[in-house]
């Protein structure tokens, strides 16, 4: 009888390792880590099965949870189109690790990049590979299905499916995305052993003897986890315990990222300095800056843009008051009637006009129209420097030769050059006439006020002060000279930053303000820099640099940017 007792205890015990798949012996390497480092899960199974290893976020995120106002809508539309519901909650953060990954989906190409016009839907210029996940979750069969830890129904699989293979969904939710060059492929969900040469499995090392049912499975930890956040184990099936994520770096909240602000004072100081030289582009390099070095994120339910854009208005509007004060009060050279009728017409454009511009025109269109828009203009720019062109603006041609014997004296004589000043001789609501360096300019104040609402609408739209068109627009419709359209192009910025700002803080949104802050000083720390260096360059040379930036600008657009 003894005997027996003893046999039939055994054989329970094996019954239940076969059933939960795991036992006692499971175990993870620590119960807390920093973000960024390795986790680690030993363990055994039963001889002969597959392993699964779900590491789930205990925090749940469901589309009913964000307080983002364009995030309800966009959430609500997707969900129907998808097939998840506003109450169905899924981990942000969530990764399924085995030696099976086929069995949840498969690896297939992914094409990516170029203007949508001449694409359909599916093709791209770049081309790399991707994990799809199943479209349903039916399709994945019973005992792989039944191992996914806390994604159990048919809603949440779509929810996760939408929330980690749409640049929508990862920009929003989940906030980790695997890269090529600055565009979001999709995030990792079902990873497995780095030997399989895929880029989302570096990293990941998954050990399982099937004859013994021993594994170890290590993998990195996402670098920008928030701190303290918890993460719930399963081995297949059958929950061994949690771990916590803590605080690894200076956290912005908002920003939803680890990043130093020193780093982002630096880059604000250089994009400043740009920016207040050439009076464009401020904006969209700043923007390319939080993108590529501080990946600027949001915090979850509310997407990324929504972030970056207000944190972004900072240096457009701080830059330009950097460097306001030499422009303005120390060498004199701003056509104020110009600049405020700019103003008033960005004003008008970014705080009222803008949001509904940009809720009926697609925002992929309205980038690529608007890359055809600056490609022209950056040809046009540089026909400018053309010597017909120049001799058609005696004008620009005297005052620039002009300006280069007072840079070659001043080099000479070991001094700063000196700047001229403007002379205003008529201030009429369309006719605004001055001299600069002795040569005579005219410009139509309320032509320029119309030019602004447009421009205000688009920096609404981007979250950019739209330098970029205002300064080839003066220099090309207008013809003035760079050294008097980048002092204009500030004023306009200014209006255009605080309009915008606004607008997003009518619908809710608010930046990160670490983020904010390290920009203000770095933003009006370059802007001081730049008004001083624009003086040590030739109009010809400042027109080379605006006409490049142009360029820049039409690839990004575009997005077929060479870096990819």
């Amino acid at each position: 009888m003894k005997k027996f007792l003893m046999y039939f205890i055994m054989m329970a015990m094996v019954l239940l390792v076969a059933v939960s798949g795991s036992n006692a012996a499971d175990s993870i390497s620590a119960s807390s880590y920093k973000a960024g480092d390795i986790v680690e899960v030993k363990g055994k199974i039963a001889p002969g099965q597959d392993l699964y290893l779900a590491i789930a976020q205990q925090k749940m995120f469901a589309p009913k949870d964000t307080n983002g106002a364009f995030e309800i809508k966009r959430l609500k539309k997707d969900g129907e189109k998808e097939g998840f519901a506003q109450d169905t909650k899924i981990p942000p953060l969530y990764y399924l690790i085995t030696n099976v990954p086929e069995k949840f989906g498969k690896i297939d190409k992914k094409r990516f990049g170029g203007p949508s016009v001449l694409m359909k839907k599916g093709q791209g210029i770049y081309s790399t590979t991707m994990f799809y996940l199943k479209k349903k979750l039916g399709d994945v069969n019973e005992t792989a299905r039944g191992m996914l830890g806390p994604i159990k129904s048919d809603e949440q699989w779509n929810f996760l499916r939408y929330a980690n293979e749409t640049g929508y969904g990862i920009n929003t939710i989940t906030k980790e995305g695997s890269k090529r060059g600055k565009v979001d492929i999709f995030s990792r969900t079902v990873i497995t052993d780095q030997s399989s040469g895929n880029y989302w499995d570096k990293g990941t090392s998954v050990n399982l003897d099937k004859a013994t049912g021993d594994f170890t499975v290590s993998f990195k930890s996402f670098r920008h986890t928030p701190p303290d956040t918890k993460f719930d184990v399963y081995v297949n099936s059958a929950k061994i315990g949690d771990y916590t994520i803590e605080k690894n770096g200076f956290w912005m909240s908002k920003g939803f990222r680890y990043m130093n602000p020193l780093w982002i004072v630096i880059g604000a100081i250089l994009v400043g300095t740009y920016f207040s030289m050439i009076g464009a582009a401020g904006g969209m390099l700043m923007a390319a800056f939080q993108v590529l070095v501080v990946n600027t994120a949001g915090p979850v339910g509310i997407n990324a843009a929504n972030v970056l854009k207000p944190s972004n208005i900072a240096l457009t509007l701080f830059s330009p008051l950097g460097s306001f004060w030499r422009y303005a009060m120390v060498e004199k050279r701003v056509a104020w009637p110009v600049g405020l009728s700019f103003g008033v017409g960005i004003f008008i454009g970014s705080i009222w006009l803008g949001k509904y511009v940009s809720a009926i025109l697609p925002m992929k269109a309205y980038q690529e129209w608007l890359a055809i828009l600056v490609l022209l203009m950056g040809i046009k720019t540089l026909m400018e420097m053309t010597p017909k062109a120049m001799d058609k603006r005696k004008n620009i041609k005297a005052m620039t030769q002009k300006f280069n014997k007072e840079i070659a004296a001043a080099k000479a004589e070991g001094r700063s050059a000196q700047m001229g000043s403007i002379e205003p001789i008529k201030t009429g609501l369309t006719d605004y006439r001055f001299k600069f360096w002795g040569e005579e300019f005219q410009i139509n104040p309320l032509l320029f006020a119309f030019l602004g609402v447009f421009i205000g609408i688009v920096s609404r739209s981007f979250g950019i002060g739209g330098g970029f068109l205002l300064v080839p627009a003066m220099t090309t419709i207008a013809a003035l000279p760079m050294y008097v359209a980048v002092p204009i192009s500030l004023i306009g910025t200014c209006f255009s930053s605080i309009g915008s700002f606004i607008g997003y803080l009518m619908a809710g949104y608010l930046p990160d303000m670490t983020l904010a802050i390290a920009i203000i000083i770095g933003g009006f720390a370059g802007g001081m820099l730049g008004s001083r260096a624009q003086k040590m360059f030739s109009e010809m040379t400042l027109k080379v640099v605006l006409a490049v930036t142009l360029f820049f600008l039409f690839f990004r657009f575009f997005k077929i940017e060479i870096w990819i």
